[in-house]
């Protein structure tokens, strides 16, 4: 991840991490990522949690707004938080590799849950 002035630039490793873990392995990963991001009492990213955590994503140098505007991104429901499932309906719409492969990818998804 890189900051180029106040915009960043993400790198984007789910792909390869997708390749690397398979498919449960991935969904695992993805929900730790939300579970250290979340505030524990609530089970939710709330703009405390984030701020909270914020250091451990690289971005310290994020003003409030900036937060705001974060949690707003992937808010679907209005609550002011986000829960597990918009964070994973979050990190795929920000992951180009992911909307390449999706077909392929939820296949193999709803495979092994049967």
């Amino acid at each position: 991840m890189a900051s180029i002035g106040h915009a960043v630039e993400f790198q984007d490793y789910f792909p390869s991490m997708l390749e690397g873990l398979g498919t449960q392995g991935f969904m695992v990963e993805l929900c730790n990522g939300f579970r250290l991001l979340m505030d524990s009492d609530k089970g939710l990213i709330t703009f405390e949690s984030l701020k909270r955590n914020i250091v451990l994503l690289g971005l310290q140098e994020m003003r409030d707004d900036e937060l705001v505007c974060m949690l707003m991104e992937g808010d679907l429901d209005g609550d002011g938080a986000i829960n597990q499932m918009e964070f994973c309906i979050l990190m795929f719409r920000l992951s180009p590799g992911f909307m390449d492969g999706s077909k392929q990818w939820m296949e193999e998804l709803s495979a092994n849950e049967m």
